[in-house]
């Protein structure tokens, strides 16, 4: 007898506000109250993540101190600790293991789950059909970390990763969400633009200029001008919610660790810091543009994935806020981003105003190709980047940075 394969077979598992999850094990008295990570009152700088009680004055992630602190002057403000979360979301993807042979950490709070070759397992839990065995696995999945961590986490499970990856918003809070086979256009129908992972707000801006406002709309182009102008996003939508053509569907491998039909990964990866005070001297932006940049090819490599495209993002004391970007080979090396970002900083024109606030991002993410070449060709690709990475799984992630020494860029233990 031929086992069926579960039909929605990829899962996208967010943890529900993590950082102020993570804040609440450690201070059990923050338990139902509004709370903000990202600094302390009065400070500049980013939420880095806000609590449901909090959202409803107002508050997300992205918004500067000052504006979540004028719409919720009674919440409780706590500074981002770097290396306090981590641990946690290694204690998830282990949990998750345990369930899933095929787990990717696409953040710090965030994992893509691929149930190939899992089909007898989901079955033998008896249900009438294969999309009810997957439920009941998900959500004791879900329970568990729960249980045993105290974190609370959404799930979204689909036949594509952007599926998955959008019905895992429609589960929150701390709930599971599926969309059937076969449902996939009527699920995103109705849905805006902006909810299509990978498109941004620049992008969206043009889609709503042109009369595109939904998902559906964007699906059902027909042929013409306006087609012509939006192929791109058209065409990755339509790919995103068609299983027939979502990579690994139907094989023994994880999906995500094949292209997309597009050749890109869903998402993308930024940091971005704020200053405490305006910098005017070259010098100390090029110093955080440099930490920045090790940030993100650290993310990258932990993901698998190499960058097409480096964006510098530069925001001046008078918020004017530029974007540059740059496509290049993809690459996931520290140095090979960094001299991109130098190079489009050095291409600005400040006007003699400060620098508030600078970000490095990578987007049109590409799986490495099988074949990476010779070892010896290139010291950044892979070995460097996978022994600094060794460092810092031993010894934390300040072990080993990258200094400058003139012109050039070493690394420092």
């Amino acid at each position: 007898m031929t086992t069926r394969v579960p039909v929605a077979r990829l899962c996208c598992l967010d943890l529900d506000t993590f950082f102020v999850s993570v804040e609440r094990l450690l201070d059990p008295s923050l338990a139902g109250k509004p709370v903000v990570v990202g600094g302390r009152r009065g400070q500049r700088g980013v939420v880095t993540a806000a609590s449901y009680e909090v959202r409803a004055f107002g508050v997300r992630s992205g918004m500067s101190m000052v504006e979540a602190e004028r719409r919720a002057p009674q919440a409780v403000f706590l500074p981002t600790r770097h290396g306090v979360y981590g641990p946690y979301s290694k204690q998830v993807k282990s949990i998750l293991e345990r369930y899933c042979p095929a787990v990717q950490t696409a953040s710090i709070d965030e994992y893509y789950l691929d149930w190939a070759g899992c089909e007898r397992m989901i079955r033998q839990l008896g249900d009438r059909d294969d999309d009810a065995a997957m439920l009941r696995v998900v959500h004791t999945m879900r329970q568990c970390i729960q249980d045993e961590l105290g974190l609370p986490a959404s799930v979204g499970i689909g036949s594509t990763i952007p599926i998955a990856k959008m019905a895992s918003r429609d589960a929150k809070p701390a709930g599971v969400f599926m969309v059937p086979l076969g449902q996939e256009h009527a699920y995103v129908r109705d849905l805006p633009v902006r909810a299509f992972p990978g498109i941004g707000p620049v992008a969206e801006g043009k889609l709503r200029a042109a009369g595109l406002h939904t998902l559906g709309q964007l699906v059902e182009l027909p042929p013409g001008p306006l087609l012509q102008r939006f192929r791109g996003p058209a065409c990755a939508v339509r790919q995103g919610i068609d299983p027939r053509r979502s990579a690994g569907l139907g094989r023994d491998r994880p999906a995500f660790r094949e292209h997309d039909p597009v050749g890109v990964s869903v998402g993308s990866i930024s940091n971005e810091r704020t200053f405490m005070e305006d910098q005017r001297d070259p010098r100390s932006v090029l110093t955080q543009l440099r930490a920045l940049s090790e940030r993100v090819a650290w993310r990258a490599r932990g993901r698998g994935v190499r960058a097409r495209t480096v964006t510098l993002k530069l925001r001046y004391s008078d918020f004017d806020t530029l974007n540059r970007s740059c496509t290049i080979t993809p690459t996931w090396s520290e140095t090979d981003i960094h001299r991109v970002v130098v190079e489009l900083y050095q291409g600005l024109r400040s006007g003699g105003r400060g620098v508030r606030l600078v970000g490095v991002g990578l987007s049109n993410l590409v799986a490495p190709s099988a074949q990476l070449g010779l070892p010896f060709a290139d010291p950044e690709r892979p070995n460097a980047g996978e022994a600094i990475d060794a460092v810092r799984e031993r010894f934390g992630y300040e072990a080993i940075r990258l200094g400058a020494t003139g012109k050039k860029s070493s690394w420092v233990a």
